[in-house]
């Protein structure tokens, strides 16, 4: 029987219990998809109120982004203009403009809210 996810016992039980789905080969529109999306709506529910996790701030954002994308310093340079602003940026001596924030939520996708975060210089 399905049932929202209040506590620890019930977060590992649905846990569990979408494990066990997922190990199945189970197909679209089933009841045990049906259970399985359910379960996960309540579990990730559950996460985002006992496991918050916070934005990083703009540098970290950006220097995540570029490891992710495989990206040197070189290519934040092409994108922000310059070898000495990208440094900058990364070094914490110059923050992020709105139009800095605008390219590289664009030209990197990053997140807009992670890029606008205070952060000290």
């Amino acid at each position: 029987m399905l049932k929202p996810v209040r506590t620890k016992k019930d977060y590992q039980t649905a846990v569990n219990r979408n494990y066990e789905l997922m190990k199945k080969n189970i197909k679209i529109n089933s009841d045990y998809y049906d259970e399985l999306e359910v379960l996960s709506i309540f579990v990730e529910n559950y996460e985002n109120k006992n496991f918050p996790i916070e934005m990083p701030d703009p540098v970290e954002a950006i220097k995540f982004r570029l490891e992710q994308l495989n990206l040197e310093i070189s290519a934040l340079a092409q994108i922000l203009g310059s070898k000495r602003r990208a440094s900058e940026i990364l070094d914490r001596k110059r923050k992020l403009s709105i139009g800095m924030i605008r390219t590289l939520h664009k030209k990197l996708n990053i997140l807009a809210a992670s890029l606008i975060a205070d952060y000290s210089k």
